[in-house]
């Protein structure tokens, strides 16, 4: 239910309440005057009152009837006058009602009308306001999964570029003999490692020569050590190194090239005679 109805209902119980009292009030008012009236109508006829000029009998009489009226309406009050008072305030109340209820609703009407504009450009406002931040987000989404891509293959731009590792993996080694492949491999090799070496530095993660037992001590990163075979209980654990692993002495990041395509690794040369 709107406001303007349940305000419609309010106002409607208001009405009819005070025209109930007010009509109580009225008939009470009423009824004790014409008690009074027949009271002090009866004490004139009873003393017998002269009117200088005027047939006594002839106002006695007039008085007698006049009370005798008066004291049947009396009789006759609650039957009478208060179902007429009673009709009457009620057909009020309504035409009140309806005056009232029709002017609030023609209020009402604006006023929600004239909200409803106002309303509009902030809800119009935020609306745009979500819009623009859902395209911005997105946008910066874009942005950073476009940046871990070119960073999964930057090192692997920089291997091809100083010692063309990809060419090498590209090649059909079983058209060369051993000799040939050993002459090549420790060409890319040295290329690759100095590319390692000046970027990464590489460390081993454990000092130890590979077959020896070591030990790994409690609150060990599993990040740096794996565990494999029969793992069992809590740590400390003894076990054999079969790998030292690596973990960079360096974390210097060569610079990401200006390329649009992150998809490509190392561009196509072209000698131009």
């Amino acid at each position: 239910m709107d406001i303007s109805k349940t305000y419609s209902l309010k106002s409607l119980m208001v009405i009819t309440l005070f025209m109930v009292l007010l009509m109580t009030l009225v008939n009470l008012a009423l009824y004790f005057a014409l008690n009074q009236i027949a009271f002090s109508m009866t004490s004139e006829a009873t003393m017998k009152l002269v009117i200088p000029g005027a047939n006594i009998e002839i106002v006695m009489q007039s008085l007698a009837d006049v009370v005798k009226n008066l004291n049947l309406l009396l009789d006759n009050f609650f039957i009478w006058i208060v179902p007429a008072t009673s009709a009457l305030f009620l057909i009020s109340a309504i035409v009140l009602w309806f005056i009232m209820k029709f002017s609030l609703s023609s209020l009402f009407s604006s006023e929600t009308s004239f909200s409803n504009k106002s309303s509009k450009p902030y809800h119009t406002a935020i609306s745009q306001s979500v819009i623009a931040e859902e395209k911005k987000d997105y946008a910066d989404q874009k942005i950073e999964q476009e940046r871990q891509r070119r960073m999964f293959l930057h090192f692997l731009s920089v291997l091809q570029r100083e010692g063309r590792i990809l060419d090498f993996f590209s090649e059909d080694l079983s058209l060369y003999d051993d000799a040939q492949i050993g002459a090549a491999v420790r060409s890319i090799q040295e290329d690759c490692k100095k590319s390692v070496e000046k970027y990464l530095s590489p460390q081993p993660v454990l000092t130890k020569e590979e077959g020896e037992i070591v030990e790994i001590p409690i609150g060990f990163d599993p990040d740096s050590i794996k565990l494999t075979g029969n793992v069992s209980g809590e740590p400390p654990f003894k076990g054999i190194l079969r790998h030292k692993g690596w973990k960079a002495g360096k974390k210097e990041i060569p610079k990401l090239s200006d390329v649009l395509d992150s998809s490509i690794i190392s561009p196509a040369e072209v000698e131009i005679e």
